[in-house]
């Protein structure tokens, strides 16, 4: 855990030490850190919110367009789609300290300049939207870094106390936010929305820059952005439990953006409600939201994790119906009370078994291709409902996207979100250093790893099959390339080989495998039928 050196941040010396404690629910606000950035965020998304709904009610006054009005929600989530790589990457390999102050700096500035040309007068339609687009940005690069950090701040037993800690004050803010935007809308405009929004950034830089991240030393040189882009990439490829997570996320938020893109459309129109009635639909989401996490365990408890997802999105999809046809506010607000807990409940089961599919090393990168898919799914939702709506009225457009939702679980057949409860992807570091009598430098490369297998005829059909999962795991961690061969002069000799672009690469996979990866390496080694255990050799490419 990082150990500031600032006073007020310091850890307490009454704390029980380690594996002594209870953690209860609330066990990370005791640490300092973790507490005054929790406090911080909140306020920061209470901010978030109120953005959220001047924006779009800003939008209302200044285009009757579904289409503009939908676009909002897709200036807001499309950054992700385009830069969610790119920052996983910077949040597996710089500072997480420094990003993040440059990430909450950048939308400082973003939401000052629309709290000023709001007050000023010269907002338009683009305006709006570019300087949305350029909020989303800023929280697109910022999301990745500021869940990864979330370790370094709690103690490992109470990591799991604090993720949901961080939930439930995203949805106290998503409760209170969006109904007290809708007042500051009503009483004295948008543009003040947007300028207190911008103050509560600087109360999360404040807490941010207090922060002494302690640097963490490694013997390896850091990866490149680019190579770690690509490194993650490759763990995409080849890890079918986050594949699973990405098509059952995607097939879901494709259709239910329509009830977050239309919404303000759904107030106005059909309900005649000005910019507090707005919010205070979007506090019953919230609300929803809130009520949802606190019975999720419970539910959990019962329902299968598929199962419990499948629920989920027929709630949300009879809900989105509702809002099709009802007219009575009291009507859409409890539906939307349901909604949120609905929309909470497929949020956290997402997100869950997304942390599930990837090890410590990747983990920035493959939440930010699933926050790639879902955000970017969001954005293509929102444009597609938006233009439909355009065309043939919110309440059919509602009614088809409703019916995707309900179409779209045909995917649960094939793609099954319990895979990989179970794997320990703790590091296993059971891979020997190897034998070498120069050391390389760290970007000599590519290095060809070859391992020797003796293996009985009779048994190699099985050998093979259990050798997929090597080829996975080498592809997955590292690899450019994998093969088995065998030698038709000896035919109980097989060779594996794989190919890395560099030894600090081949190094890194050293610290990659996990204790799953051994137990699928000790299934394939088990075949070797030699007195020694298979022969591994590194070789260096020798053209200069």
């Amino acid at each position: 855990m990082s150990r500031p050196v600032h006073t007020d941040f310091a850890q307490s010396k009454t704390e029980p030490p380690l594996g002594q404690e209870s953690v209860s629910p609330w066990s990370p606000l005791r640490q300092p850190v973790f507490r005054a950035l929790w406090i911080a965020s909140v306020v920061s998304n209470v901010g978030t919110w109120m953005q959220n709904v001047g924006a779009a009610w800003l939008m209302t006054l200044l285009t009757p367009s579904p289409m503009v009005v939908a676009l909002v929600q897709a200036a807001t989530s499309l950054p992700v789609f385009l830069v969610a790589l790119p920052a996983g990457a910077l949040a597996d390999v710089v500072d997480r300290r420094r990003l993040l102050l440059l990430t909450q700096g950048w939308m400082l500035l973003a939401a000052t300049a629309l709290g000023v040309a709001t007050l000023l007068g010269a907002i338009t339609p683009m305006i709006l939207l570019g300087l949305t687009f350029a909020l989303g940005l800023g929280a697109a690069m910022n999301g990745p870094a500021w869940q990864a950090v979330v370790p370094e701040l709690v103690r490992p037993a109470e990591l799991q106390e604090a993720v949901a800690l961080n939930g439930a004050g995203f949805n106290v803010a998503r409760a209170v936010g969006p109904a007290l935007g809708g007042v500051i809308v009503a009483a004295v405009g948008p543009g003040a929305v947007f300028l207190l929004n911008a103050a509560s950034f600087v109360v999360v830089l404040f807490v941010i820059y207090r922060w002494q991240r302690e640097s963490r030393v490694n013997r390896l040189p850091p990866e490149h952005v680019i190579g770690a882009i690509r490194a993650g990439i490759r763990y995409v490829r080849h890890a079918p439990p986050l594949q699973v997570v990405l098509v059952r996320s995607g097939a879901f938020i494709l259709c239910g953006a329509a009830l977050w893109a239309l919404l303000p459309l759904v107030a106005r129109d059909q309900l005649g409600l000005g910019a507090v009635g707005y919010g205070m639909l979007l506090g019953c989401l919230g609300i929803g939201a809130i009520l949802g996490s606190a019975i999720l365990p419970k539910i959990k408890a019962k329902l299968s994790l598929d199962a419990l997802v499948a629920a989920a999105t027929v709630l949300f999809g009879g809900i989105t119906l509702v809002l099709a046809y009802a007219r009575d506010v009291y009507v859409v607000g409890a539906a939307l009370v349901a909604g949120g807990a609905a929309w909470i409940a497929l949020m956290a089961s997402f997100n869950a078994a997304a942390q599930k599919t990837a090890p410590a090393w990747v983990r920035g990168r493959a939440l930010a291709v699933y926050l790639l898919v879902f955000q970017g799914g969001t954005a293509a939702g929102s444009i597609v409902w938006g233009a439909v709506a355009a065309r043939l009225g919110i309440p059919t457009t509602l009614l088809l996207a409703a019916v995707g939702l309900i179409a779209g679980l045909t995917v649960a057949t094939r793609y099954r979100l319990a895979w990989g409860e179970k794997v320990d992807l703790t590091p296993s570091l059971h891979w020997p250093e190897p034998h070498i009598q120069v050391e390389p430098q760290p970007d000599h490369g590519p290095v060809l790893v070859v391992i020797d297998y003796l293996i009985e005829p009779e048994r190699s059909h099985a050998f093979k099959q259990a050798m997929r999962q090597m080829r996975q795991q080498r592809l997955r961690d590292g690899a450019m390339r994998w093969g088995l061969f065998n030698d038709p002069a000896s035919p109980t000799h097989y060779v594996e080989t794989f190919l890395v672009e560099s030894w600090a690469e081949h190094m890194r996979q050293h610290e990659r495998v996990t204790i799953a990866d051994h137990e699928a390496e000790e299934v394939s080694r088990a075949f070797h039928i030699g007195d020694q255990p298979p022969v591994v050799a590194h070789f260096i490419s020798a053209n200069d």
